[in-house]
């Protein structure tokens, strides 16, 4: 999909994205005035990482802009069919269990830092992500995302 953020499906999502993001850690995802598919379109084109995972047993990945798109190493359609713990490498998959259930539990988290991994396994190391949960607009929960500005390659 050459622009996801047109559709409708992703214009909602990234409303949910930043209304989430402003219930959970009081400040504003993406400063500035849009109307939903600016909103969707400034997200997508961001200059941070945004992803996100809904609440499947296993989450898989709903949600990555192209700056996601570009660290994992994967086009729209193979991130969005992705489960999320596949991000991260199996010795890291436990302490990012705990930090989901962290999150889970206190509906955000700031500065966390791990090692995750691309498609083509590329090792790189994020610092400073927020991750947050995602709830509707009734508050049932309905996923979590992460953003972060902060990565370097490992080698």
């Amino acid at each position: 999909m050459e622009h996801p953020w047109q559709s409708d499906s992703v214009v909602a999502h990234s409303a949910l994205l930043a209304r989430s993001y402003r219930r959970f850690t009081k400040r504003e995802l993406l400063p500035g005035l849009f109307n939903s598919l600016g909103l969707a379109k400034n997200l997508f084109h961001a200059p941070f990482v945004l992803v996100s995972h809904g609440t499947e047993a296993d989450p898989v990945l709903n949600y990555g802009n192209a700056a996601a798109l570009a660290l994992w190493e994967m086009s729209w359609a193979e991130l969005t069919r992705t489960p999320s713990r596949l991000t991260a490498e199996a010795p890291e998959r436990d302490e990012r269990a705990r930090l989901l259930a962290a999150v889970t539990a206190h509906g955000f988290i700031d500065d966390y830092s791990g090692i995750r991994i691309s498609k083509s396994g590329r090792r790189f190391r994020i610092a400073r992500a927020t991750v947050w949960n995602l709830v509707t607009e009734t508050g049932e929960p309905c996923g979590q995302a992460a953003t972060f500005d902060r990565w370097e390659f490992i080698r």
